[in-house]
């Protein structure tokens, strides 16, 4: 018995033409594309398909709608490439993994900080290779470059280690040289860095506090700084990044 073919939605098919339009050129970010009655006549088809198909396109972030102006074409964010030796810290140095992953400038960086005392999670304990209940500090994280906010994380270390520490204190973020500093300054020498990632669409939290659209994916990892002695010093889980524009850099030296 032979398949028998499904037809595609219009507005699927509407969206798709008009995002190949957008990628080709056609209409440059910031411009606006035609109106609602012109793109209807242009395809034959009733308002609310062309509404359909232009709201699929908001959700990718291909496009934004704006009172008084139409449905714009949205600027295209920069690509950042995060490379596999961005935790080797220069000495002294006034940045972190994510200054030297944006490309910018200590003035050029800001976050949004909130810390709180958590027990540990199974899935928390078992991260950081300890006991569930335990006492933890976690450290919410929204991360801007120029005011534009590119990533966010939850960051935790042991209560033990970091009480009555600087460390503990919000007023001290972002610190110089990042957690790795950090664990330096309470006597931990991290000497391993393991990441692990994931890809899934946003949260409606993630989509609202990165500004993208529902339709973009974002990366998600879990990193873990350890110590020379082998102890878990800081998990963050999950970073989280949009993932259209993060490229993750991995190198891997062979040898016989």
């Amino acid at each position: 018995m032979g398949s028998t073919a499904v037809a595609q939605p219009e507005y699927l098919r509407i969206a798709a033409d008009l995002r190949r339009r957008i990628s080709s050129g056609e209409w440059a970010p910031g411009e606006a594309i035609p109106t609602l009655r012109v793109l209807t006549e242009a395809y034959g088809v009733s308002e609310i398909t062309i509404r359909n198909a232009l709201k699929l396109l908001v959700g990718e972030g291909l496009v934004e709608t704006r009172a008084r102006a139409g449905t714009i074409v949205r600027e295209r964010p920069p690509v950042h490439r995060m490379p596999a030796d961005r935790y080797r810290a220069t000495p002294g140095a006034r940045s972190t993994p994510y200054t030297r992953d944006q490309g910018i400038g200590w003035q050029e960086y800001r976050l949004d900080k909130r810390f709180e005392r958590v027990e540990a999670t199974p899935e928390l304990a078992a991260l950081f290779e300890g006991e569930a209940g335990e006492q933890l500090l976690a450290r919410h994280f929204v991360f801007y470059d120029n005011d534009q906010p590119t990533q966010m994380s939850t960051s935790y270390v042991r209560w033990t280690d970091v009480a009555d520490t600087p460390v503990a204190d919000p007023i001290h973020e972002p610190w110089p040289g990042g957690t790795r500093a950090q664990m330096a300054s309470l006597g931990f020498q991290v000497t391993r860095v393991t990441e692990s990632f994931t890809a899934a669409m946003p949260t409606e939290l993630e989509a609202a506090t990165l500004r993208i659209g529902a339709g973009i994916p974002v990366l998600r990892y879990t990193r873990r700084h350890i110590a020379d002695t082998g102890r878990v010093v800081e998990v963050a889980h999950p970073i989280v990044r949009r993932g259209d524009t993060t490229v993750v850099d991995f190198v891997i030296d062979l040898k016989d």
